[in-house]
């Protein structure tokens, strides 16, 4: 595990936004999610580190289903996209028939945000990942990071987070609805 002192110890997000998303809208359902302060999220939690980049993925709604919710969409990441050092990660969005009813999923986001976080592992453009997921489905990649001797922080949730996730993390830390409330 790579020791490095505040300010020098370089940070990287990794926001797996549809999880995000969904446990904000349960934890909080009368805030408005493009209200949501993601440069103050990420300065909350980087406590004095140097932030090197947040990255957030997520997928477009489809225009054609709802237009009114793609268009709010689209505004909520034209203020994402404003956002100093802040990367949106476009992935698929996929229509499929469920019980007889047509529900859309989003697609590739977390391989998308797997692949990155172990690939700029490598390329040592970061000491710590901070992993903004309840997703045990990540363990694969934190373990490959923790390989090549960088730290792994998983930021979880009071109404959900993965147990497995956080026993693999070099720290884990769960933020209570009072936490999140600030950041609107």
């Amino acid at each position: 595990m790579l020791k490095k002192n505040n300010q020098t110890e370089r940070i990287i997000f990794f926001i797996d936004g549809n999880n995000l998303y969904h446990i904000v809208k349960r934890m909080l359902p009368s805030k408005r999610q493009i209200e949501f302060n993601f440069r103050k999220f990420a300065d909350f939690l980087a406590e004095g580190r140097k932030l090197v980049n947040v990255y957030y993925y997520t997928a477009p709604l489809d225009k054609s289903y709802d237009e009114e919710g793609y268009m709010k969409q689209q505004k909520f990441f034209d203020l994402l996209q404003r956002i100093p050092d802040f990367k949106l990660v476009l992935c698929r969005m996929q229509k499929v028939k469920i019980d007889g009813k047509i529900v859309y999923q989003v697609k590739e986001d977390d391989i998308h945000l797997a692949v990155d976080m172990v690939k700029l592992a490598y390329k040592n453009t970061y000491d710590t990942a901070v992993l903004v997921s309840s997703d045990g489905d990540f363990v694969p990649a934190v373990l490959a990071v923790k390989e090549i001797g960088k730290n792994v922080e998983n930021i979880g949730f009071e109404n959900v987070f993965s147990y497995h996730l956080k026993q693999e993390c070099d720290r884990f830390r769960k933020l209570s609805k009072k936490e999140v409330a600030q950041f609107f």
